[in-house]
C-alpha cells in the first residue's frame, strides 16, 4: 500500500514566563540512540534525551511520522532535564524524529526559551543481534568490524580518510561557504575522535554529526551500501494526507505514490508522493491520468508530499504542459580549477514532450516546506507553463546533484556539487521557492479540511484574469 509521510507532534499546553530573564536556549547534550547511530539493538524499548538545563514539563515536541517515526507510547520526565520516549522498533530499519523543530518548539526551559532543534536518525540491527550502536540496557554494546569479522580501519588509514575528507570538501563541496563555517578546522578539532574509529561505520557516524552543521540534507556517508546521514530535521507537511480521500471526490490509489480524484465541475485532481526512478508505472500511470482528463477545464496537481526523485522524470510530466522549450532553471558546478571555483552558468530547459498527452488547462500545484530536491525543480518547471500557479507555502530550498567520493577506509562521502538557481540566477538552497498564492495555515487547520486545496480551487474557479 502507498504511504506518505505524516509528522505528528505532541504539543500540551505552553506556559509563559511573564518578566523573567531570558536564558540560554537549551540543547540537547545526550540522545540514545543518539543521531548517526546504526546497528540498534530492535529490541531497545525507549529514546533517552538529556537536556543541558532544566525543563518546563508542560509542554513538547516530538516531531515526525510515518514508517520512520519509532515512537510508540507517552513520553515520559525521569528528571528535571531527561525525558524517556517509548519506541517500538524492527530490525534492520530506518528511523528518525526530531525533539523541536523550526516549526514546533513546545520544549521548553523553565524559562520559556524553545530547545535548539535537535534531528536524531537511526538504524535498527539485525533481530536478536546488538552487536554494534545501542543495546537493550540503553549501553553502548561493542562494535563489531563492518564485515563481520575482518579487521576495521587502522589509525593510519583514518587520518589518509580525514585528509580526503578535508580535500573532498573543499574542492568539490558546492555550498562549502554557504554558511560561513571553518570546515577544515572544525574537522581538525575532531581528529583524534576521528582517526580512533574502530569500524568504517564509526567513522561515518562521527563525521556525519560534525558535518550536520552544514544543515544539508544532500551531503550523507555510505559504507557498505548503508547511508548514514549527517542533517536530518524533517519538515512538516502543510496537509493532512489521511484526510485527502474524503476531500476529493473519486479519490482512487492508481499506482504507488500517485492518486487522482475529479469534482462535479471537471477540476480534476493528481497526487504524485516521489519522483522515484524505480517505479517504472509512475509515468504510464500519469500519462494515462492525464488523458483522462484532458477535457477537464482545470488541474490540481499535489506535490506537497514530494521529497524528489529523478528530474528527467519530473521533466517528462512538466513536459505535457507546455508546447515551445522554456528556461526553467541553472546552475553552476564546483570546479576548483575553473576561475572563481566553479564552472560557467549551465541552463535548464523544459521541453515540450510528444511522447505523452498534452494538457493546456489552468494548473494549480500545491506546493509545501516538504517538498524538496527534485521535486523543486518540478516547481520551477511548472512556474514557466502558462496558466499555471504555485499554492500553499514555501518549499524546503534543498538541491545538490551529490557525487560520490571514496576516503579509502571503507567509507564513501556524497556531497552536494552544484549550486541550484532560478532562471535569474538567484540560488535557493536554504531559501526555497515561494508560491504564488501562500497559504498560511497551522497542523490544526488540517484536522478537518484543507486550506491549501480550497485556496487551490477557489483560484482554479474563478474567471480567466481576475
Amino acid at each position: 500500500m502507498w504511504r506518505i509521510r505524516i509528522w505528528l507532534v505532541i504539543v500540551p499546553l505552553a506556559f509563559s514566563y511573564g518578566s523573567q530573564a531570558v536564558s540560554a536556549p537549551p540543547r540537547v547534550v545526550k540522545a540514545v540512540p543518539d543521531n548517526g547511530d546504526v546497528g540498534v539493538d530492535p529490541g531497545l524499548r525507549t529514546i533517552r534525551i538529556t537536556f543541558d538545563q532544566a525543563m518546563n514539563r508542560g509542554g513538547m515536541s516530538v516531531v515526525g511520522g510515518g514508517e520512520s517515526y519509532p515512537v510508540h507510547g507517552k513520553p515520559r520526565w525521569t528528571t528535571s532535564r531527561t525525558i524517556t520516549i517509548p519506541m517500538r522498533l524492527a530490525p534492520d530499519h530506518d528511523y528518525w524524529l526530531s525533539i523541536n523543530n523550526e516549526r514546533f518548539r513546545n520544549f521548553t526551559s523553565r524559562t520559556g526559551e524553545s530547545a535548539v532543534p535537535y534531528p536524531i536518525a537511526f538504524r535498527t540491527g539485525a533481530a536478536g543481534s546488538a552487536a554494534t550502536g545501542v543495546g537493550t540496557d540503553g549501553g553502548v554494546a561493542a562494535a563489531a568490524d563492518a564485515d563481520g569479522g575482518a579487521a576495521g580501519p587502522t589509525p593510519k588509514e583514518n587520518r589518509r580518510a580525514l585528509s580526503l575528507l578535508r580535500a573532498a570538501m573543499r574542492d568539490h563541496y558546492s555550498y562549502y561557504d554557504r554558511l560561513g563555517i571553518d570546515w577544515n578546522a572544525l574537522l581538525l578539532r575532531h581528529s583524534d575522535t576521528l582517526t580512533a574509529a574502530k569500524t568504517p561505520a564509526e567513522f561515518a557516524r562521527t563525521a556525519g554529526m560534525i558535518l550536520a552543521r552544514a544543515q544539508d540534507k544532500h551531503l550523507w556517508f555510505r559504507v557498505d551500501g548503508e547511508t548514514i546521514p549527517s542533517y536530518v530535521n524533517p519538515s512538516v507537511p502543510n496537509a493532512n494526507f489521511k484526510l485527502l480521500p474524503k476531500l476529493v471526490p473519486g479519490w482512487q490509489i492508481r499506482c504507488r505514490g500517485v492518486a487522482s480524484g475529479r469534482w462535479n465541475d471537471g477540476v480534476g485532481y493528481l497526487l504524485i508522493g516521489s519522483w522515484s526512478s524505480s517505479n517504472d508505472e509512475l509515468l504510464p500511470t500519469v500519462y494515462k491520468m492525464l488523458e483522462e482528463m484532458k477535457d477537464a477545464p482545470a488541474l490540481v496537481i499535489d506535490v506537497r508530499g514530494n521529497g524528489g526523485g529523478s528530474e528527467p522524470l519530473a521533466q517528462q510530466v512538466a513536459g505535457c504542459f507546455v508546447e515551445s522549450p522554456r528556461l526553467y532553471a541553472k546552475h553552476v558546478i564546483r570546479d576548483p580549477d575553473s576561475p572563481g571555483g566553479f564552472t560557467p552558468p549551465h541552463e535548464r530547459w523544459l521541453k515540450s514532450n510528444d511522447q505523452g498527452p498534452a494538457y493546456r488547462g489552468r494548473i494549480a500545484v500545491l506546493t509545501g516546506p516538504a517538498v524538496l530536491s527534485s521535486c523543486e525543480a518540478f516547481l520551477l518547471m511548472m512556474k514557466q507553463v502558462p496558466g499555471a500557479v504555485l499554492v500553499g507555502g514555501k518549499s524546503q530550498g534543498a538541491s545538490g546533484n551529490p557525487q560520490p567520493y571514496d576516503l579509502e577506509n571503507g567509507v564513501t562521502v556524497l556531497l552536494p556539487s552544484w549550486k541550484a538557481m532560478t532562471p535569474d540566477g538567484r540560488e535557493f538552497e536554504g531559501q526555497g521557492i515561494a508560491p504564488d498564492v501562500e497559504v498560511q495555515a497551522a497542523p490544526r487547520d488540517f484536522a478537518t479540511s484543507d486550506p491549501v486545496l480550497e485556496a487551490a480551487l477557489a483560484h482554479l474557479r474563478q474567471p480567466a484574469g481576475e
